[in-house]
């Protein structure tokens, strides 16, 4: 019989439910794992005591809820430039609309900026719209263990996810990853804002045969280059999170390599989350062929170390379990660091502990972040500092708008912002050709073509003053997924087959009708546009995806900013400067530290709209001991007539050293700005320990008895300064 119930009943059966509610958070409280005053290791080892064996399967997942006991810890979501909870990879969630999100330059343009202070900056935003989204009840979506950055060197730029990558030198990343995780994560000691997870461990440098193929190298590059950025992460950053990469090193897949946990977790301190990349556990089995079926592979990834994964594995694990090839020990001993991140993420506290747990819920009439004028001025900020000035023949730029009558835009997509696979949605977006009509005014007329037709686009060009040619790839080829009909294109599964940019052709016809012609390189790697560079009058690079990319290009085109963006990887001439894609040892001759072959742009290079005379390098003392440093001081003076940024950096080679080395390696750098005519000391210090080799018979870090050379430039190409430091004794390290 169906029956109904009176309004009193329901008010009655209601504040039944609530005071059951209430009393069931109240006793979740009193749980010791929610006692702050307990030690971080008492409150995990209560709380692994409460669970069952299916729920530490289950705590694997992505966004894990044991209701039970009032848990339900964080998701993960994607952050290489911003937040994304949208975009082209439908981040936001699938039958969800996207929702906008603050959004900056690809990472190799932030990489461009040479500038950490910029990269916590945009952290610490990310890291705020993240708990927003996650927390405010409107929106509930989202999580706050952000897989960002990007830690992995650009090596060959044929790699198709060379965007993704900060630069080939591992200081340089290593630097800027640490800055970008300090950020997300906040300067809180006991609590996080955001989890920075770093991404892809170890050495994912090429796309095709990613799932299956070996990156080979020895036990020093692994110590001197390829995990450099993700040590420094952990070290210095304070990340405690990871993903391990689809590929092996040396014939064993990352994802159940020794080193997880002989180096990542008991030499950096990694007592975190280790994450499979997507569907890497099927891939263990049905590509890296290691295992004859997911049960026996999820057993030997979670003793390896992995303690989340993003794949299906539970019914696996669990028959893993129940056949004795994984132990509860062994999962209690993965899930203790895995429970560190969400203790950390302020989700096993009770109410009111957490300090950012405020951040979306009580907003005071504010606006959301993305909305904000601040958040809006750092992404045009990030934008005019990512820009990189690569020719600029007779003063060419910046354009003199108050002489300008007609202005042709010439290219492909000039009238959107593209975006890549990590893309969120952004709140708006500024396109170039907006931003050259803005910039522009009312003075110019701005005409525009996309540079289809080679003929129009000639015509076009020869009617007006300038002539502003746009070209380069498109972020996600235009095409479906695992396809780039292109050549020179490149992405996530999709390595590139050329570096030479068949685009090209459009800029010798425009440049054929008017000599005065400005070549925008907007890509998301290297090209060998040697024609354009004997050619063309000036050359701007820019990377794609930033939603103020039109102002920021326009900023320096017309000369609203300076520009000083660096080149965080070496742009070699042509594919025949390139060894085979799958050759990871270095000392073969790749990167500008060890390839002897004259590039287009080195490593460190950009040009500005004045002019930087170095004049001393001068250390604190002409020798130190091999426990010791010395601050180094160099002069820089603008000699321009107008205020601009310059990028010092600081070199070190190595007098006859006992083992082959690097011809030259980055050891410091600072962006700095410098008013005209005014000279400015830029102070950075050199540690001996830092100019340690990894000997791998006695596996430790050997500080030599040398000389070393210090130089300093604007440019590895330009070290115009100089001096030798003595280091006069040596010692040895341990890991």
């Amino acid at each position: 019989m169906r029956q109904s119930l009176s309004k009193g009943a329901i008010w009655v059966l209601g504040m039944g439910l609530m005071f059951g509610l209430v009393s069931a958070i109240k006793a979740q409280e009193k749980f010791p794992f929610r006692d702050t005053s307990l030690s971080d290791s008492a409150r995990i080892q209560d709380l692994l005591g409460r669970l069952t064996l299916d729920e530490k399967v289950q705590l694997m997942s992505d966004h894990p809820k044991i209701p039970r006991i009032g848990i339900a810890f964080s998701g993960q979501v994607e952050g290489l430039h911003g937040l994304a909870l949208g975009g082209p990879g439908g981040w936001g969630g699938r039958g969800r609309q996207p929702v906008p999100t603050t959004t900056f330059p690809q990472e190799k343009g932030l990489g461009a900026t040479w500038d950490p202070e910029l990269l916590k900056k945009i952290g610490s935003l990310e890291g705020n719209e993240a708990r927003y989204y996650y927390q405010n009840p409107v929106f509930d979506r989202g999580g706050v263990v952000v897989r960002a950055p990007n830690a992995d060197l650009s090596r060959d730029p044929r790699w198709g996810r060379t965007e993704e990558s900060m630069g080939e030198d591992p200081y340089l990343v290593g630097t800027m990853t640490v800055a970008f995780a300090q950020g997300l994560q906040g300067p809180d000691p006991k609590h996080w804002q955001a989890a920075s997870l770093m991404k892809h461990f170890l050495a994912n440098e090429n796309e095709d045969g990613r799932t299956h193929t070996s990156s080979d190298f020895d036990e020093r590059l692994f110590r001197e280059y390829y995990s450099v950025p993700f040590r420094m992460g952990f070290e210095e950053g304070g990340s405690r999170a990871v993903m391990a990469a689809y590929n092996s090193w040396n014939g064993t897949p990352m994802m159940i390599h020794p080193v997880l946990k002989d180096v990542m977790i008991k030499e950096w301190g990694n007592d975190g989350l280790i994450c499979t990349d997507g569907g890497a556990l099927g891939l263990l089995i049905s590509s890296h062929k290691r295992f004859p079926d997911k049960e026996q592979g999820s057993a030997a990834a979670v003793k390896a170390g992995i303690n989340h994964f993003l794949d299906v594995y539970k019914p696996d694990l669990t028959k893993a379990l129940k056949d004795s090839l994984l132990t509860e020990a062994d999962m209690d001993a993965a899930l203790k660091n895995l429970l560190t991140v969400y203790l950390k993420l302020g989700e096993m506290d009770p109410e009111g502990v957490d300090p950012y747990a405020k951040i979306g819920v009580e907003t005071g009439g504010q606006l959301p972040p993305w909305e904000r004028e601040n958040s809006k001025e750092l992404a045009r900020q990030a934008t005019d500092e990512s820009i990189v000035l690569l020719k600029n023949d007779g003063n060419t730029l910046p354009l003199d708008k108050t002489k300008l009558k007609t202005i042709a835009v010439i290219g492909p997509w000039i009238d959107q912002v593209l975006q890549d696979w990590y893309s969120g949605t952004w709140p708006y977006s500024v396109t170039i050709l907006d931003g050259i009509r803005e910039a522009a005014g009312r003075n110019a007329k701005v005409i525009f073509a996309d540079g289809s037709n080679l003929e129009e686009a000639a015509s076009l060009a020869k009617k007006v003053d300038v002539a502003i040619v746009v070209v380069g790839n498109h972020p996600e080829c235009n095409a479906g997924w695992d396809q780039c009909p292109t050549p020179s294109n490149g992405k996530e599964d999709v390595d590139r087959k050329t570096i030479v940019l068949e685009q090209e052709e459009l800029v010798k016809r425009v440049f054929a009708a008017n000599p005065k012609t400005i070549e925008v390189l907007r890509s998301s790697f290297p090209y060998a546009i040697a024609w354009s560079q004997q050619n063309v009058p000036a050359i701007v690079h820019i990377t794609h995806n930033s939603q103020e990319e039109g102002h920021g290009l326009a900023d320096v085109l017309f000369g609203d900013y300076s520009p000083a963006g660096r080149l965080t990887q070496t742009w070699p001439t042509g594919d025949d400067q390139l060894q085979p894609i799958l050759d990871y040892n270095l000392l073969d001759g790749e990167t500008y530290l060890y390839s002897k072959k004259k590039p287009l742009y080195p490593f460190g290079f950009g040009l500005s709209y004045t002019t930087f005379d170095y004049k001393s390098l001068a250390p604190s003392a002409s020798n130190m001991n091999a426990d010791g440093s010395v601050q180094v001081h160099i002069k820089v003076k603008n000699t321009g007539k107008r205020a601009s940024d310059e990028v010092v950096q600081m070199y070190v080679q190595h007098v006859g050293s006992a083992v082959t080395r690097p011809q030259l390696e980055l050891k410091g750098f600072k962006r700095v700005r410098i008013e005209a005519g005014a000279e400015k000391d830029v102070a950075m210090e050199l540690k001996a320990r830092d100019l340690a080799y990894w000997d791998a018979p006695g596996h430790v870090w050997r500080v030599e008895k040398e000389k070393v050379r210090v130089l300093a430039g604007g440019s590895s190409d330009k070290l115009p300064v100089q001096t030798v430091v003595d280091v006069t004794g040596a010692k040895d390290y341990k890991p």
